[in-house]
């Protein structure tokens, strides 16, 4: 198992500096490459990053304060937070353009999909509740009470559990997706503010915004098993595909904390822009993306030589949702 973990590894990491190194031959210069969605709070829109480019290539309003984003699997939807608005703008992908507005609790500040697209999951951080959206009827199907202050969320590879960090109470709640009941709840650090499962769904790794650690969970057991340092402030955070690395986004510390999920130690610590906040791992584990609120900036990290490019987006990036190609037709 040992072995062979290593040698995906190297596949990783060759398969991502190929990519590097003729990414912009290979691909037609008219033809996006794969894109980044970057919420703007300050400026209620959403910039659309070809990363390929470096560069901006549109910019979607939506609505009063958008918080965070998420992109369905397929990555034809993006679903936005409107934290001042109270409501999820739902944005066509193909199209650029928001096709309806659900309202849902107070603030909600945090999105996830699940793996097939049948539910939309919202934190309200004001309300201290996760609205259910029907992807399909696009209306709210259930509101479930959990701890206070709600923000970071995950649903399990399965689909059958979502995991919702509540930053007021230092918890982190076990919703059963099918019933929409809470389980149960385990303790974690401070604040708790994001959340980011292995690849497997074995370990759940959860960053800790006033105790600057980030908690490493046994999902199985349920019990946290390791509290790692890293940071000033960690927000954001992202888990490799092949499950060897974890991102972490330090808003007060001005870097990214990586951290090897064997040794549990931090390994590397990455420059970026000002107020690093929210962190998009890209889906090939090449690239990681991170927004820089203070800045109006978005890092993009690579993950075989953790070099640094840095794009313009608009005012007061949050939330980012990454997607390995373009939509078709785009």
């Amino acid at each position: 198992m040992t072995r062979n973990r290593h040698i995906a590894g190297r596949t990783t990491a060759v398969l991502c500096a190929t990519i590097a190194l003729t990414g912009l031959a290979a691909a037609p210069p008219e033809r996006p490459g794969p894109l980044v969605y970057v919420a703007n709070l300050h400026s209620d829109t959403v910039s659309v990053v070809d990363t390929r480019a470096g560069t901006v290539v549109d910019s979607i309003p939506v609505g009063d304060g958008p918080d965070s984003a998420a992109l369905s699997p397929d990555g034809s939807r993006l679903y936005v937070t409107d934290s001042a608005a109270d409501t999820v703008s739902v944005v066509d992908t193909r199209t650029r353009a928001v096709v309806e507005t659900v309202g849902v609790g107070r603030e909600p500040s945090r999105v996830t999909v699940s793996p097939d697209h049948r539910s939309v999951y919202v934190a309200n951080v004001g309300a201290g509740t996760v609205s259910v959206i029907s992807a399909r009827t696009l209306a709210v199907t259930d509101t479930i009470a959990v701890g206070d202050a709600p923000l970071g969320l995950v649903v399990t590879p399965d689909g059958r559990t979502l995991y919702v960090a509540n930053a007021g109470a230092d918890s982190v709640s076990v919703v059963r997706t099918d019933t929409g009941t809470v389980t149960g709840a385990f303790r974690v650090g401070g604040g708790p503010t994001a959340l980011a499962l292995a690849p497997d769904g074995r370990h759940l790794y959860v960053s800790n915004l006033t105790s600057d650690d980030v908690s490493v969970v046994d999902t199985r057991s349920g019990t946290e098993t390791d509290r790692i340092p890293v940071g000033d402030q960690p927000t954001g955070i992202g888990v490799l595909p092949d499950g060897r690395r974890v991102y972490v986004a330090n808003l007060g510390s001005d870097d990214v904390s990586v951290i090897s999920t064997r040794s549990r130690t931090v390994t590397d610590t990455v420059p970026v822009g000002d107020g690093p906040n929210g962190l998009a791992v890209g889906p090939d584990g090449c690239t990681v993306h991170v927004s820089n609120f203070e800045s109006d900036t978005l890092s993009v990290i690579d993950t075989s030589t953790s070099a640094t490019a840095t794009v313009p987006v608009g005012d007061g990036p949050t939330g980012v949702a990454a997607h390995a190609l373009s939509p078709a037709g785009v």
